[in-house]
């Protein structure tokens, strides 16, 4: 009976039904307020061995110690061999890494994309394969982690809130990275924050959810052309990234003691002219929402850490916000699609880099300034710049 109940909300979802009582295999006897309840009250049924589990790692570091490395990364395809990206991560010195999406590629099998799964079989066998990659093993058992989720361990490439399975996707995130009796365990999406160090040398890192509250984005009128790739800026004056509550969430985080916010993002911030891809710019109104937000709260020291787009880029944006903003996007592990490319923003400082990479934040307290690098596969240093926090 529950299998059944899951299937026919799924359908309810899929086919643009409202409730699930508005299709006739739901009985009486069951009558949630929508078929996403209905997969709601499925889901609580589920047994923990339903879900996969990453190994053991190191516990995050303690609040009062002072950082000055931390390891960025994203989209590792589980089903690909051995990564040398990963490999390198696990022969480096750092404080923390931080795993920002495309974790896995839970979406699809092969080339196939395998979506509209009730109980998202492909994303639970996907994060299973990774629990069992032998690089993966030797980052989880070195490094403290704190990770987000992006579109393909969300469960749908460039899915928002409309992904019929998000609350799934949502379990499945936290019990595999451990999170489920964190904070971020208590309310819906994956969002939240830490800090580490003393006054004068505090870190706060901040784990955005852009996923389970976004709102869907605009498609293309030209398909592929530069700037115009997949959609355009919204116009929708009721555009939203975050969702009310994280909303509400970030601006009380933004308030918060720290000397240097690492605001991560799976997708990227900064980047408005350069490509027509997923990235804040195509909710323009939001993307001003973030910037304003941190004017508004004063909050110092923003550097903004995304990934997503299979080539690594630096940016500094001396408009965004009361102070130069800079962002470093490390993307991909090892899902690269070229060795070269031609996307230029105006806020792009240097050429992107889009050979298998990962990146590196290093912080200097005495001088009040943060490096960021991005690595080859190799781990040799191929892009970097410095800028000052205070």
């Amino acid at each position: 009976m529950r299998r059944m109940i899951a299937a026919v909300a799924a359908a309810a979802l899929l086919t643009g039904c409202q409730t699930a009582a508005e299709l006739p295999l739901v009985g009486k006897a069951f009558a949630p307020k929508s078929a996403e309840d209905a997969l709601e009250a499925y889901y609580r049924t589920l047994p923990d061995s339903f879900y996969p589990r990453a190994p053991a790692g190191p516990a995050l570091p303690a609040e009062d110690a002072v950082l000055t490395r931390i390891l960025v990364a994203s989209c590792l395809d589980e089903e690909k061999g051995d990564s040398a990206a990963m490999r390198s991560v696990a022969a480096e010195a750092a404080d923390l890494f931080l795993m920002i999406g495309d974790n896995v590629y839970g979406d699809r099998d092969g080339p196939a994309y395998v979506n509209n799964q009730p109980e998202l079989d492909e994303l639970r066998a996907s994060f299973r394969d990774l629990a069992a990659r032998e690089d993966f093993r030797l980052v989880r058992e070195k490094f403290p982690m704190m990770v987000a989720w992006d579109d393909h361990d969300y469960g749908a490439n460039d899915a928002g809130r409309e992904f019929p399975f998000r609350r799934l996707a949502e379990r499945i995130h936290e019990r595999f990275w451990g999170l489920e009796n964190e904070d971020v365990g208590a309310w819906p999406g994956t969002y939240y924050a830490r800090s580490f160090g003393p006054e004068g040398k505090r870190v706060q890192i901040i784990m955005l959810d852009t996923r389970f509250f976004r709102s869907p984005l605009t498609p293309t009128d030209e398909w592929n052309k530069k700037g115009k790739e997949r959609y355009i800026p919204s116009t929708d004056p009721d555009q939203d990234m975050l969702g009310n509550d994280q909303w509400t969430w970030l601006e009380n985080r933004l308030q918060d003691p720290a000397d240097l916010r690492l605001i991560v993002s799976s997708v990227q911030v900064l980047p408005t002219d350069g490509h027509g891809w997923e990235a804040w710019s195509r909710l323009p109104k939001e993307q001003e929402r973030l910037y304003r937000l941190v004017r508004e709260t004063d909050a110092n020291g923003v550097v903004f850490v995304s990934g997503d787009r299979h080539t690594a880029f630096l940016y500094r944006d001396d408009a965004a916000l009361p102070y130069p903003a800079y962002e470093i996007t490390a993307s991909s592990m090892n899902v690269a699609f070229a060795t070269t490319t031609t996307e230029t923003d105006r806020a792009q400082v240097g050429e992107g880099y889009p050979p298998e990479n990962y990146g590196a934040i290093n912080i200097d307290w005495d001088s009040g300034s943060v490096n960021l690098a991005i690595h080859a596969n190799s781990g040799e240093t191929v892009r970097e710049l410095t800028a000052q926090f205070r």
